[in-house]
């Protein structure tokens, strides 16, 4: 029987997963389980009413949003931090201005560079913001156990939040029965850029399975045309995070979302032979002769910002595929600091676009991979003032701006879909569409000492040893898994 996600508004894409069509069954998610679901459709709630310029309607359902907009905490100030710079910084700035401008309230938006070790070192020197983006439920249940997060759930509208979110995002921010976050951004990463105009110049063709994609690369190789593959994985204080993204698709596509599950539960050991198989499976890609641009040691040496700019370079592409989520044209050359995207030099699709990264066992199917930022309040910002910008955060008009100028998908359902009018948000539609299965971000869910550490690092030596000893790195992780 045939499977396809039938989604009624594009904020739904990132989390329902696939089911049998027309049987009825209801979705489940990916934060507890990534497994096969049925085809409900979801719509706003009747009544509930918005407004145009990022405003909320008179009556939010938020107790301290309402106080906000009546002016009570005019003059206040709230701090911000994300990890969100150049590019995307203009955006969120752009999605926090009307909440500014309606409630008087100064909103400080910082986007901090080396940002997890940046925001942990402000948490360890007593000097948090009051909100901060969190990518990994690991980190947040971290900081929740270190006792700096406030639990919201004693004030937050919760059953709202969890009626308005994709399901299974409000399960993500729970610690023991306490709520911790509010999530805001949802990622899609099982996609595949490319040069758009000498990909067609050269008479390739977009591959449909993983052997097609794997003999587009020899042939580009055959063809004297550089190296197929754009791949870069340097972070700041996160190095290693595009590996472990590469390895969790391909695990996705050869164990199949029941073993992942099991696999960042730690149901079954990190180093289970379906694991090491996905990684020799990685290491025909990021290790084969002349595949990658520069080889492994530009592998680990190159940002990731600057990863696709071999792809542009004016004398024709260097290397042609780059695997990396829809906010990556933000890094392009002659597309950093430009905050008009009109003036892009290398606009999304027109200058690249991109494939769904095809599947590999047939029996698996093809399944998609994603993630999402949360919004956390640190201790010290408990006032009304940062109650109130985190309730606009889980509103539709609180992301708004930058649903509109695109690279942005919502977990909130009741999100306009004609708010949805920009590439590539319109082209990520068809693809997740035909996904059989959602897998949250692995790592996002391990424990914070593995997924966003020596899952990380592992992979950085795994690229710095070319693919090899793998059993003994990963080994190591495993071993290095905290026990409880």
């Amino acid at each position: 029987m045939s499977k396809r996600w039938l989604i009624a508004t594009i904020t739904a894409l990132s989390l329902i997963v696939a089911s049998c069509g027309g049987d009825g069954e209801t979705a489940t998610t990916a934060g507890e389980t990534a497994t096969t679901a049925g085809g409900a459709t979801t719509t706003a709630a009747e009544g509930e009413a918005t407004t145009t310029a990022g405003e909320p309607a008179e009556s939010t359902g938020y107790e301290h949003l309402d106080q906000a907009m009546a002016g009570e905490f005019e003059g206040t100030t709230v701090e911000i931090v994300a990890q969100w710079v150049e590019g995307e910084e203009e955006n969120f700035n752009l999605a926090l201005d009307p909440f500014r401008e309606a409630t008087g309230i100064d909103v400080q938006y910082e986007g901090l560079p080396d940002y997890e070790l940046a925001l942990q070192t402000r948490v360890d020197g007593n000097d948090a913001p009051d909100l901060a983006q969190i990518a990994q439920p690991g980190k947040m249940a971290q900081y929740a156990g270190d006792g700096v997060l406030v639990d919201i759930s004693g004030w937050f509208n919760v059953d709202k939040l969890a009626e308005e979110q994709v399901e299974g995002f409000v399960d993500l921010t729970m610690v023991d029965d306490a709520v911790y976050g509010v999530y805001y951004k949802t990622d899609v990463k099982s996609i595949v850029w490319y040069p758009v105009a000498p990909f067609e110049e050269a008479g390739y063709a977009i591959p449909t399975t993983w052997d097609e994609m794997t003999a587009l690369s020899d042939q580009i190789i055959a063809d004297g045309n550089g190296n197929p593959w754009c791949i870069g994985i340097e972070s700041e204080a996160a190095d290693g995070w595009v590996a472990t993204d590469w390895l969790e698709d391909i695990v996705l596509r050869t164990a199949g979302v029941d073993f992942y599950n099991q696999w960042w539960k730690h149901e079954v050991p990190f180093n289970s032979p379906e694991v090491l198989a996905a990684a020799e499976q990685m290491s025909a890609i990021w290790f084969a002769p002349d595949y990658v641009y520069g080889g492994n040691v530009a592998i680990n040496a190159t940002n990731i910002r600057d990863v696709a700019n071999p792809m542009f370079d004016p004398a024709g592409p260097q290397c042609w595929f780059q695997k990396q989520a829809s906010w990556i044209p933000e890094f392009w050359p002659g597309n950093r600091d430009v905050p008009d995207r009109a003036e892009w030099e290398n606009p999304p699709g027109e200058a690249s676009s991109f494939f769904y990264l095809p599947g590999i066992d047939p029996a698996v199917g093809n399944p998609v991979l994603g993630a999402g930022d949360m919004f956390v309040m640190f201790t010290d910002g408990d006032r009304p003032e940062v109650r109130a910008l985190l309730e606009y955060l889980a509103t539709p008009q609180g992301a708004q701006a930058w649903i509109e100028v695109g690279g942005f998908i919502s977990p909130n359902t009741t999100v306009p879909t004609d708010w949805y009018t920009s590439y590539p948000n319109t082209d990520l539609v068809p693809i997740l569409n035909e996904a059989d299965a959602f897998g949250f971000d692995a790592s996002d869910l391990m424990p914070a000492e593995v997924g966003a550490g020596s899952f990380w690092t592992g992979m950085v030596d795994w690229v710095a040893a070319n693919g090899e000893g793998t059993e003994e790195i990963f080994q190591a992780i495993e071993d290095g898994w905290p026990a409880g």
